[in-house]
């Protein structure tokens, strides 16, 4: 079970990883007013969300700790995240408040992660 869970967290992560990647490689276009949300950052908020909800799944069944609190936290500033990604991912410029508060709301998902203990 340790392995599935080690695998998870390492999908979670790539997740992540496409996510902020794809906020950080329009941040110049964010100054310019030409960002615009790229399918890499769907994709990645997809991906935390499936394997998130799988993970917490895992760590239940293998009858560990949970947080629920944290996980529900997490959970719902990743709904917002892939609910601003989803609604306006077809627009060729978002404007520069809203793709800022998904890379703001991104970051903070990564702290609460690594934080909270």
């Amino acid at each position: 079970m340790d392995v599935l869970i080690h695998v998870f967290v390492a999908l979670h992560i790539i997740g992540i990883g496409a996510l902020l990647g794809g906020f950080l490689s329009q941040m110049k276009a964010m100054g310019a007013g030409t960002a615009r949300f790229t399918p890499g950052m769907l994709h990645g908020a997809l991906t935390m969300l499936i394997t998130g909800v799988a993970l917490v799944g895992l760590n239940q069944a293998d009858d560990q700790a949970v947080n629920n609190l944290k996980i529900g936290i997490k959970l719902a500033v990743l709904v917002v995240i892939l609910g601003l990604v989803y609604v306006k991912r077809d627009e060729e410029k978002i404007d520069k408040g809203l793709f800022g508060a998904v890379g703001g709301l991104t970051t903070a998902n990564i702290f609460i992660a690594t934080l909270w203990v």
